[in-house]
């Protein structure tokens, strides 16, 4: 039996690491759990981590423009050449795609989910063992300690200062003391003490599976990118409809021209207007960013968690596990005042470590160094607590004397202008950890108890540095990204630890205790520090509040209670996998490899996707304003619509399709910036105005240039060089700033194009054939004004409304 085992450590006789007592449920028996399985009575909620297969089949599948393109796929099929219906497979093709990428997306967030599940302790037949939470039944003993999340709704059986958070269903920040008989509700978590309690509710009745099933569920929607795409799909919804309507009347009605080659020119007007592959791209693009950090060992829980910390501009780390590693060294020990008896003092020390069933890291720092705690029975203990800072018991010791010690922060224990106080900053300011041990009168939970306490012995503990956490500081300096320290700990100490990592403003520490409670002038101070300690779980949350207020996108790591109301307020919460289960619940991400060093790989994925998504936006919707103003153009004007499918079929995959694939993919360390639909239409309807303005100029001029039987083709042939030059110019511009792979692909695009105009095959398959020079040549100067004028419009455009 180990040194902790002997020691009784809560009212009902329990002891960690001992057999089961007498007074200590024993929890169900495994002939109960097996009848109430047999009845159902299981915790059985599907919490799922992504879409199902049949979700995202009909996702891809099912869409708007999937249904106006099947149906004019189907028309082309029976009244043109197989060439004109190359747009139908093109979109097979890429729904395809978008299916396989969402279901390796669906795989990886299944797999590390599981890694990733919370696993309460459920007594049974007197033992307790870590479950799934599908495997609670009805009945079930679940025992507690800080930082477990209630996983089901349940009545207290055992209680040793139990304290649970109910703020994230109350919204009652203060914690609620918990005794034997009161009701647990599932959603709320420990934060100081321990104990059990008995489910009550399972399955879909108990509240925590709503939230659970509601938190973890893999989604699209509810971003500014996806809301922002939408909003330009109901856009381009409200041209198409009156823009087409007209178009099948200008060419069914008033041209009197053959009649399937009217269909096919309609149609052909028609399916450029849909951004079909904007959607499925910015899916393929999250799904690949999914599978991306999946192999670094992130668990993505809300999909626009990715977009969402492209975004932020402000990272609030906790010094606690995400700057130092959880565990600590005891490096010293100071007694205080003379005639204190070292040997006496590490007694106490051992009895406080044995009288936490939960012991934080420091207290296990504790236990590791003094062990020995023989003969000392725990009458009372208070866990630790953030808010408090400070634990304590009451012991009675060998021979019928009684003590009462308190053990936490020098600062708060002590009164100002201590001498221990100075001692204590001395060792803070060489980033070491000081805990105080007192002697008081009073039991450690009355009022009053850490006014009256006497100091003893300093205990000095040593935090050991993440190996990767000054790089990754150093990463957040590099992309502008501002970094608060806020933590718990002394402020000297913490502004030490910061300042061994090289973090700029660490020499101008913040006791929280001094700050503002205007929200107004908290924000200005956070603005101009880096380093804040002695920090409350509310200040933390009142923090990213403030910093909220100042328009800043907000991230908050953490990894213990303390951290869980911030890391719920705040835009993105990053949890380690290590950490408790209440912040791994409230995170949208989760480190499960606990690396602190992860997270600028979670930063740039997201920067990826966001600014390539950006800019291939500009590309599909510059499209999609060419074609209706086109339509428009040749409705007014009463000629034949210029092009055929195929035409764009061509003209889409070599200035969009193609290009945006690899650029969607490409690195991109932008930060992502705010007010996306504006950023992409000042960009898209300048360019669609050059590029329809350009090509209807040379469709005209070529209408009078051109006579006979074959005009038509001569007229769309030098219509589709002048609306390719000008889309590949657009492509050029959006490739920018350029590299060797980059300029690669515009030129590869532009040399694709230009052996259909040279292998006579494809000249056929594609109807494309110059006839002569004068024509050909002229649209290319007319291209190449077109060209200059989308750089003078670009330019003006960055200067009259700048993203």
């Amino acid at each position: 039996m180990t040194q902790r085992a002997k020691i009784d450590t809560d009212s009902n006789g329990t002891a960690e690491g001992g057999p089961p007592v007498e007074h200590r449920p024993a929890g169900l028996t495994s002939a109960e759990v097996a009848e109430r399985v047999a009845r159902g009575e299981v915790n059985d909620v599907p919490v799922r981590s992504s879409r199902s297969a049949v979700d995202i089949v009909r996702a891809n599948v099912f869409t708007r423009f999937n249904a106006i393109i099947g149906v004019l796929w189907v028309i082309m099929l029976f009244v043109a050449p197989i060439q004109d219906s190359l747009f139908g497979f093109v979109i097979v093709a890429n729904t395809g795609i978008g299916i396989i990428q969402e279901l390796r997306a669906k795989k990886t967030l299944d797999g590390l989910a599981v890694i990733g599940e919370a696993k309460p302790r459920v007594r049974r037949d007197g033992t307790a063992a870590e479950l799934s939470t599908s495997e609670i039944v009805l009945g079930d003993l679940i025992e507690l300690g800080p930082g477990d999340k209630v996983v089901v709704d349940g009545v207290v059986a055992e209680a040793d200062s139990l304290e649970v958070d109910e703020s994230l269903l109350t919204g009652e920040a203060d914690p609620v003391v918990k005794k034997p008989g009161d009701t647990m509700m599932s959603g709320s978590f420990v934060v100081a003490g321990g104990g059990a309690f008995t489910a009550t509710k399972v399955g879909r009745e108990a509240y925590a599976a709503q939230l659970a099933e509601e938190a973890s569920r893999f989604t699209l929607v509810h971003s500014e990118l996806r809301s922002g795409i939408s909003t330009i799909l109901k856009y381009v919804t409200w041209m198409m409809v009156p823009t087409a309507t007209g178009l099948i009347i200008s060419q069914l009605i008033v041209k009197d021209t053959n009649l399937k080659d009217s269909i096919a020119r309609t149609v052909g007007g028609i399916v450029p207007m849909i951004p079909e592959g904007l959607v499925l791209l910015t899916s393929v693009a999250f799904a690949i960013g999914v599978v991306r950090l999946g192999r670094k060992q992130c668990l993505v829980q809300e999909l626009p968690a990715i977009e969402g910390l492209a975004r932020v501009d402000v990272v609030c780390l906790d010094k606690t596990g995400t700057l130092t590693e959880g565990g600590m060294d005891v490096t010293e020990l100071r007694p205080l005042g003379t005639g204190t008896d070292e040997a006496y003092v590490r007694k106490v020390l051992g009895a406080l470590g044995a009288s936490d069933p939960h012991p934080n890291a420091s207290l296990r720092a504790i236990i590791e160094a003094y062990p020995d705690a023989d003969g000392w029975r725990c009458a009372e203990a208070l866990p630790f607590s953030s808010a408090r800072k400070y634990s304590g018991a009451t012991f009675e010791e060998g021979g019928g004397a009684e003590s009462s010690w308190l053990l936490g922060a020098p600062d708060v224990l002590l009164e100002a202008g201590d001498p221990a106080l100075a001692e204590t900053d001395h060792l803070n300011e060489q980033g070491l950890r000081v805990l105080l041990l007192a002697r008081t009168d009073r039991a450690p939970g009355a009022p009053g108890a850490a006014e009256a306490a006497r100091p003893t012995a300093l205990v000095v503990l040593e935090q050991r540095l993440r190996p990767d956490a000054s790089d990754t500081l150093a990463y957040f300096a590099d992309q502008d990204v501002a970094t608060k320290v806020v933590s718990g700990d002394n402020a000297v100490s913490v502004g030490a630890v910061a300042g061994k990592l090289e973090l700029p403003g660490a020499e101008h520490t913040v006791d929280a205790r001094t700050l503002p409670e205007d929200r107004e002038k908290m924000a200005e101070v956070l603005e101009e520090n880096a380093v804040f300690g002695r920090v409350t779980p509310q200040q933390k949350r009142d923090m990213v509040a403030a910093l909220q207020s100042k328009g800043h996108t907000v991230a908050m790591t953490g990894d213990g209670v303390n951290d869980v109301l911030a890391l719920k307020d705040a835009d993105i919460g990053v949890s380690m996998g290590s950490g408790s289960e209440a912040t791994r619940a409230v995170a949208q991400i989760v480190l499960l490899n606990n690396s602190f060093a992860t997270l600028p790989s979670v930063v740039a994925e997201g920067r990826r996707v966001i600014g390539n998504i950006t800019r291939v936006a500009t590309l599909f919707l510059t499209k999609t304003v060419y074609s209706v103003l086109l339509a428009v153009l040749v409705v007014c004007s009463q000629v034949e619509y210029p092009f055929l499918p195929r035409h764009l079929t061509l003209l889409s995959t070599l200035t969009i399709g193609v290009p945006a694939f690899f650029l969607a993919l490409a690195p991109n360390k932008e930060r992502a910036k705010p007010h996306f639909v504006r950023r992409v239409m000042r960009y898209a309807i300048p360019g669609g105005v050059v590029a329809a303005a350009a090509t209807f100029t040379t469709y005209l001029l070529a209408r009078h240039h051109y006579s006979g039987a074959d005009a038509l083709g001569a007229e769309t042939s030098a219509a589709t060089l002048t609306l390719f030059l000008v889309s590949l110019w657009v492509l050029a511009i959006i490739a920018r700033p350029y590299t060797w792979w980059r300029l690669a692909l515009v030129a590869t695009m532009a040399g694709a194009f230009l052996l259909v105009l040279v292998v006579p095959w494809l000249q056929d398959f594609f109807a494309l054939r110059l006839v002569g020079t004068t024509m050909p040549w002229a649209a290319v100067a007319i291209a190449a004004t077109g060209a200059t004028l989308l750089e003078l419009a670009w330019r003006w455009v960055d200067r009259r409304f700048p993203a």
